[in-house]
Formats: structure tokens, C-alpha cells, sequence
């Protein structure tokens, strides 16, 4: 067993699982909030590989939602660009292939900014998130190619269920700064 704070037990590992079984109190909250610190950063190096698949196999429940919002001042309104359920985005994936895109690969910069537990199934994390994109053509290929671009600048607002083996995005909403989005844009940012 791991001690924590004041010889407080963190946590132990199940060797039939291999997995820490997180015991409850201060260093076992720490615990959860690292495991879903960690489940953001490692569903983001999915993403950047565009194993998009993957990403909602392994990291996401079955009732996942994911949802794309940013705030108009223009307008004035509040705007919804992208709203689905884990079927939906499977369906828009096996369409990617005939999406019209120079296929510029996206990097994400992620840092978790809060995680906050609810006292029961669920935590909710606050990301910042910027998108680079490293173009492979563009307009005049002998000049854009290998160039780098801030490609969106926003935040994941994520939930997440943290009372099974691991956890798993219930919801994310990447809520965008950035309202202009160059054309053959990627899915999921």
C-alpha cells in the first residue's frame, strides 16, 4: 500500500487487474485527480496520432458526448458548431476518408487546469488546449510546406466517470476561442 499524508492510505494495487484500487480521503482524491489528469493527457496523444478509433474505444463510455460550442460577439450568441453521441462521431469518421483536407497533421498542446470531484461517480476537468497545425501544402506548397500554424485556441471542459476499472469520458465540450477555422478542418479537435 502507498502511505500519503500523515501515513493516509492511497491506494493499493490489485494484481489480478493491475490496477490501483484508490481508497477514499485527501490522498486518494489526489489519486483520482491524477488518473483523470492522466486520461486527458493520454487520450491527446491518440488524437494527435488521429487514431480517433482508439480514442473513443479506450477512453470514452458508451453514452460519451462530444460537443464543439464557442460564444459569437459579433452575433451576440451562443453557438453550437458540432453536438454528437459516440455513434454519431463513429458515423463521421468513416466518412474522413473523403473529407476534402490537405491532411496537415494537428498537434495539441494540453494543460489541466482544474479537476474537481463531485463526491460521487464523476469528476469534471478544465483544460486549456491550443491546436498547431504543420502544414504539408498549401496555397503555394514550395513556401507553406513544414510550416507551423496556431490552428485553435480554446478549452476542454471535460466530465468524467471515475467508479469504473479506469476512467472514461462521459462528456467533452471543446469550447473554442478561436471562431475561424481554416477549410478541411480535422475531426475531433
Amino acid at each position: 500500500m502507498n502511505q500519503g499524508v500523515n501515513g493516509v492510505t492511497a491506494g493499493a494495487r490489485d494484481e489480478a487487474t493491475d490496477r490501483t484500487q484508490v481508497a477514499p480521503g485527501v490522498a486518494g482524491d489526489r489519486m483520482l485527480k491524477e488518473q483523470v489528469a492522466d486520461l486527458i493527457y493520454r487520450s491527446t496523444v491518440l488524437l494527435d496520432r488521429e487514431d480517433f478509433q482508439g480514442w473513443l474505444e479506450e477512453f470514452c463510455a458508451p453514452e460519451f458526448r462530444y460537443r464543439i460550442t464557442t460564444y459569437s460577439p459579433e452575433i451576440r450568441r451562443e453557438q453550437e458548431w458540432l453536438e454528437g453521441g459516440r455513434e454519431d462521431l463513429l458515423e463521421m469518421m468513416r466518412m474522413l476518408p473523403m473529407h476534402n483536407t490537405d491532411h496537415s497533421p494537428l498537434t495539441r498542446h494540453v494543460s489541466v487546469y482544474t479537476v474537481d470531484l463531485d463526491g460521487g461517480n464523476a469528476a469534471r476537468a478544465v483544460s486549456s488546449v491550443v491546436i498547431y497545425r504543420t502544414m504539408f501544402d498549401g496555397i503555394n506548397s514550395h513556401l507553406d510546406s513544414g510550416e507551423t500554424r496556431l490552428f485553435a485556441v480554446g478549452k476542454y471542459l471535460d466530465t468524467v466517470r471515475i467508479d469504473g476499472e479506469q476512467p472514461l469520458f462521459l462528456e467533452r465540450n471543446l469550447r473554442l476561442d478561436t471562431r475561424r477555422m481554416d477549410k478541411g478542418s480535422h475531426f475531433p479537435l
